[in-house]
């Protein structure tokens, strides 16, 4: 089988070779690294095994691939996702170029696996704080109606690269339009004429766009901390008749997520625990006192992983498992 990465030099594109190597998706396929001219002929070692980056260029490309996972920006995927579609991949992007467009689907594979169909070409993986939210509210809509969502977002500099981790390390500003370093920036992406920022408004859509869920009401705001790694998240959700934490609780603990939740003994989700991990943690689950309807929580998820390129394995796994193991060895 052949798995190409592009903007495999990027933090996202490299954590996507190690979360191949660590779920053996590495061994008996061929792969092939692909990244901008200035990173080409660097090599990066998974395992006992190195891997030498070419430019993404026409010359470079091989004449058939099954997988294309890519980390490199909306603008390198609408010009180049199409090519690779020509050469046979399913094409999984994790930049915002697709999630809008209809018929790709919007994935996060714990729920909504089935909306990938074998014509399914080019497949989102949806914003990394979109993918976090998405499972907890997810298992609530198996119990309850959900009316509405206010979501305040407290994502790390991870999220914005390298040049934005060494922003925080550094104090400069040479990423993030602020210095971050002791500071919070209540700005994500570029803002928008309703008051609010492209990546609030990225949640509001990919939310019901995954849920199967045109009328929900969303409201998000979306900061960013000087944490390096990991994203955190307050929930409030607003539902059809009370509330029942019990219930709530069961459905927590779920696969994909971790409950960590009593206060009294100061057991939360941070991003201390959460970093390097695959789940998303949740705690902090308590009724609102303002109405009988509502229900808090606070989550925390590497944005790397879960938020990113873990996410794109996963759903990898699923369509080499559903629609390519019938006619190619992996």
């Amino acid at each position: 089988m052949n798995i190409a990465i592009v903007g495999a030099t990027g933090v996202v594109g490299r954590t996507i070779l190690s979360v191949l190597y660590e779920r053996g998706l590495l061994w008996g396929n061929d792969i092939f690294l692909y990244a901008s001219k200035k990173s080409a002929g660097e090599k990066i070692v998974v395992g006992d095994k190195e891997y030498e980056v070419a430019e993404l260029s026409i010359k470079n490309l091989k004449k058939h691939y099954d997988l294309a996972l890519f980390s490199a920006g909306k603008d390198v995927a609408f010009a180049w996702a199409p090519t690779f579609v020509k050469l046979g991949a399913y094409v999984i992007d994790n930049s915002s170029a697709f999630r809008r467009r209809r018929g790709v689907p919007l994935v996060v594979p714990e729920m909504n696996f089935n909306d990938i169909k074998r014509y399914s070409k080019i497949i989102a993986n949806p914003n990394c704080s979109t993918i976090g939210v998405c499972l907890p509210l997810n298992e609530i809509s198996k119990k309850y109606k959900i009316k509405r969502i206010i979501v305040s977002t407290y994502q790390a500099v991870s999220g914005a690269g390298k040049l934005a981790i060494d922003d925080l390390k550094n104090g400069t500003t040479n990423k993030l339009p602020h210095m971050i370093k002791n500071n919070l920036i209540p700005q994500i992406d570029s803002a928008l004429k309703n008051g609010y920022t492209y990546e609030e408004d990225k949640m509001n859509y990919e939310i019901k766009k995954i849920l199967h869920n045109k009328e929900l009401k969303i409201s998000a705001t979306c900061v960013r901390v000087p944490v390096e790694n990991c994203h955190s998240e307050s929930v409030y959700v607003e539902l059809n008749k009370r509330p029942n934490i019990n219930i709530l609780k069961e459905c927590f603990n779920k696969k994909g997520m971790v409950l960590i939740d009593d206060l009294g003994r100061g057991k939360y989700p941070m991003p201390i625990i959460s970093n390097g991990k695959d789940e998303v943690f949740i705690g902090r689950l308590r009724k609102d006192t303002s109405t009988q309807y509502g229900v808090s929580f606070f989550i925390c998820f590497d944005n790397i992983r879960k938020g990113a390129s873990l996410n794109a394995v996963q759903i990898a796994e699923m369509v080499i498992k559903k629609y390519l193991t019938k006619k190619t060895k992996c």
